[in-house]
């Protein structure tokens, strides 16, 4: 056993200062009212000490935790396996880190994590939550109500009930649907399939819609249902050859999709994009600089969309906002898309 030395407390610092113990705490807590000289002579002590303030005496200061709950509304299987959700935590992470918050991960793998998810947010355990992925019959909106936590949720909110004070961030999911449809048609494709994402969530209706605003009244067999999965994307694919084998275009509703329907083409003989063009969502480049032959699809920045979720929820808690501050319509950011052309179509 080794021993270690006692560590600094407030009055050490103090006393290396030459201030009050009060004056000490107003500085490393944030409070205001201490001249300037006092303050760097405090700041100075303070790293010669290597002082870390108890944080939850600081707590009891300031009324903050500087910790947020990252709510994920699927499995860890899923989380960990898809590099959307790795993107868009590093825009959490880093603008967090920014502020000096720490990040609290949690998962729902079902009915039960959702209690135990809603009574961690209301426990006071986080300053505020960031939640997406969210499902159409999720409770956690209503758990998060209860809860009077502010919240920024990614994706446009589909739930019902209440959603007064709701603010969100989103990629213009309907538009970039229809500009990778737009760019099909214009390549003189006429069998333009969609294999769509999770039809509970938002952003897979968003981007059916987004079809059917070019397509029209295109044949209902060129619509196949999917789930976000390189593995949905083969079965949907498979599906679809069975149904309209003279597809030539397939609109698919990420890139993960895409890649699981490239490898059914390419078993099934196919060539894309001489026989079938192929248009994915998301421009993850872990996939689509990766895919057989690279992808085209339609970029959203999620990185981006990480980042301004964390920024938006910092400036409600900087002003001190809560849920009920709001009245009227969500306040929702919605960020554009582009299109990025590869050899796929």
């Amino acid at each position: 056993m080794t021993d270690t030395a006692p560590r600094p407390t407030l009055e050490a610092v103090a006393a290396r200062a030459g201030v009050s113990r009060a004056t000490v705490s107003r500085v490393v807590n944030g409070g205001n009212g201490v001249r300037d000289t006092l303050v760097e002579r405090v700041r100075a002590a303070v790293e010669e000490l290597g002082y870390v303030p108890n944080q939850a005496a600081r707590s009891l200061v300031t009324r903050r935790h500087d910790a947020v709950a990252v709510v994920v509304a699927e499995p860890e299987t899923r989380v960990f396996a898809d590099p959307f959700f790795a993107l868009q935590l590093r825009g959490i992470s880093k603008e967090l880190a920014a502020h000096d918050n720490q990040l609290v991960l949690l998962l729902t793998e079902g009915r039960d994590d959702h209690a135990r998810v809603g009574r961690y947010l209301a426990g006071g355990h986080v300053d505020g939550a960031l939640v997406f992925s969210l499902h159409l019959d999720d409770p956690l909106p209503e758990l998060i109500q209860r809860a009077k936590l502010p919240t920024v949720f990614g994706g446009r909110p589909g739930w019902s009930g209440d959603r007064r004070g709701v603010v969100y961030v989103d990629s213009d999911n309907r538009g970039g649907a229809r500009d990778a449809v737009r760019h099909l048609a214009g390549l003189g494709r006429t069998r333009i399939a969609h294999l769509t994402g999770a039809l509970d969530q938002t952003s897979a209706v968003d981007r059916l819609d987004g079809y059917r605003d070019v397509m029209g009244d295109a044949d209902p067999r060129l619509v196949v249902e999917a789930d976000f999965t390189p593995s949905g994307g083969e079965r949907a694919m498979r599906r679809l050859l069975d149904r309209c084998p003279d597809v030539d275009a397939v609109f698919a509703a990420n890139d993960l999709t895409a890649a699981g329907a490239l490898r059914v083409l390419r078993e099934t003989g196919r060539r894309v994009p001489d026989d079938v063009a192929v248009i994915g969502f998301d421009d993850m480049l872990p996939v689509a600089e990766q895919t057989d032959p690279p992808l085209t699809t339609v970029r959203q920045d999620i990185e981006r969309m990480g980042r301004l979720m964390a920024r938006l929820l910092m400036r409600d808690l900087d002003r001190g906002a809560s849920p009920e501050d709001d009245a009227g319509t969500p306040a929702g950011v919605v960020l554009p898309t582009t299109l990025v052309r590869r050899a796929s179509a």
